[in-house]
């Protein structure tokens, strides 16, 4: 594993040590100069608390990961990297539910500018499924305080990924709301809920509503869209509502926002699904 020891111990990571702990996230290539690295992540027992089905949902945290991480290796001195927006597409036609590892390769497209836009392939034992974007814009480091926290999570063979996020399905009403709980482990080195995880959340929340009384066999998320808007900030009242702009047969197209403990909207997404 190229340089992910130096990288560990100079606290060189966007994405913090308690998020790949807790969603076994691991280097296998990692080459700042170049602006390319391979991250892997486990996807095995992935499954959205609404419906009970396999999710891709959890293959945003390791799309923000890996083309999360090429763009900050661009950075210039004293800056650090922030996503501003997120996208995923994914054929899953043939591969079945995906209960293994899989591989995110990424690199860095286009020059250097005010945001770097990063782009990673996704692969499940040697096939490409799909793949996904970062772009990223850059802040002063000062504001960045690196955080070391210890795994909190007692976990088991029956831990969920729900409580992987520490979220939980909450109220039933217009919108499919799914309630993110306080874990400061799920935050980023700024101390607001990671965005690879925020985005998972979405994709759960949109999916779900997609799926809501769908007794046809559920529609499978295909391309995913996000844009960060402000901090989300986890409390009490933070969640994510999803709700469907449109479901027919074997399409649907719907809506998720981030609404944070402020009650502010922090992120929007939107998923196109089908059967």
């Amino acid at each position: 594993m190229t340089g992910v020891d130096e990288q560990v111990n100079q606290h060189d990571l966007e994405t913090p040590d308690s998020i790949q702990v807790r969603f076994g996230i691991e280097y296998v290539e990692s080459r700042p100069a170049e602006a390319i690295a391979a991250l892997t992540m486990p996807m095995e027992r992935c499954r959205n608390p609404f419906t009970g089905a396999p999710t891709i949902g959890p293959l945003a945290i390791l799309v923000d990961a890996a083309a999360g991480i090429v763009n900050h290796y661009r950075r210039r001195p004293g800056q650090w990297t922030v996503s501003s927006e997120l996208s995923m597409d994914l054929g899953l036609d043939g591969i079945g539910d995906l209960d293994g590892p899989v591989l995110a390769t990424a690199h860095t497209l286009g020059p250097l500018g005010t945001t770097s836009l990063g782009i990673c392939t996704l692969t499940y034992r040697g096939t490409v499924i799909g793949g996904g974007t970062v772009r990223s814009f850059f802040i002063d480091a000062d504001d960045v305080v690196p955080q070391q926290r210890p795994e909190t999570l007692r976990r088991s063979a029956e831990t969920t990924f729900a409580e992987l996020m520490a979220v939980h399905v909450a109220e039933d009403g217009p919108a499919t709301v799914l309630a993110q709980r306080v874990d400061r482990n799920l935050n980023n080195d700024i101390d607001i809920v990671h965005g690879g995880v925020a985005t998972a959340g979405l994709e759960l929340a949109a999916s779900a509503a997609l799926n809501r009384d769908r007794s046809d066999g559920l529609l499978q998320t295909a391309s995913l869209r996000v844009n960060f808007l402000r901090p989300f900030f986890a409390g009490t009242k933070s969640r994510y509502e999803g709700t469907p702009l449109r479901v027919g047969r074997n399409t649907g197209v719907g809506d998720a926002q981030a609404i944070g403990d402020d009650g502010k909207v922090a992120i929007t997404a939107r998923v196109t699904a089908y059967r």
